[in-house]
Parts: C-alpha cells; structure tokens; sequence
C-alpha cells in the first residue's frame, strides 16, 4: 500500500467558533443539506454561540446529513458532545459545545420554526464555494 493510499484526509480543526459552525454547515451541504441557516446567537444564550438550522427533504436524508456532520467534525478533531434523534430522522440535535446543529425533516422545521423564535439572531452569510472548499474529499479511483 503507498504512502498516499494510507494517508487519511482530513478537514482542518477548527480553532474558533466561527470555524466549526462553517465547517458543520459544510459537512451539512456536502450531503444536500437544504434551506441553510447560521445563527449567531451568543448575545441571546449562554449555551453556545451559533445555531445551525438545516432541512432535509426525508428523514433517510436527514440522518444522512446528521450523520455526514457528526463523522466530518469528528475527523477534525472536534466530536459531538452529545446527539439526539438521529435514529428516527425528524428532528436531529448535535451539540459540538459552542455550536449547536438542528437537522429537520423539512415539514417538522416548518411546525417547529426555530428560524422565527430567533428571529433576534444575526443572520451569518454563507458563501457556498468557500464551504465547499472545507470539505476534503476522495479521489476518484480512475479504474485503470
């Protein structure tokens, strides 16, 4: 096996809040993450400082996307620090300590709507290509 089929790829840890919550919202898009929404919230909770607010149009993809966040931070370094609902799909809590990560079956954000209880929260803009650029992926195998 050569050295570069043993080297793992890795997305780099993040080292600030702001760095994880985009990493997340990467790892989120990666996997068709829809209706993305980054909260700023430290001025209004003393629990975390960036809600991230993503919808699923099933719950097989919600899981999916809960899943593809959990597995990419993890390769960085930074490990849930508690999940919930990822069996089930409808409504999926990943707690990463300073940003907390919502994944909804798109009809259950709908009845929930976080996005109107904090309405208060800055928004964060998300740029779609430095997001992508977070995410490490494999090469294709050229099948030679």
């Amino acid at each position: 096996m050569s050295k570069a089929a043993r080297t793992r790829n890795r997305p780099p840890r993040p080292s600030t809040a702001r760095e994880l919550a985009l990493l997340c919202a990467a790892a989120a898009l990666d996997k068709k993450g829809e209706d993305p929404l980054l909260l700023e919230v430290g001025e209004l909770t003393g629990y975390a400082d960036y809600f991230l607010l993503v919808s699923g149009r099933s719950t097989r993809q919600a899981t999916a996307v809960g899943e593809n966040v959990t597995r990419t931070l993890k390769k960085a370094g930074r490990p849930a620090l508690g999940v919930e609902g990822l069996k089930e799909g409808t409504w999926i809590l990943l707690d990463f300590g300073e940003v907390v990560v919502h994944v909804f079956h798109q009809p259950v954000r709908e009845f929930y709507d976080l996005d109107s209880l904090w309405g208060d929260a800055p928004r964060v803009e998300l740029d779609l290509a430095e997001l992508d650029g977070l995410i490490i992926r494999k090469p294709e195998s050229s099948g030679d």
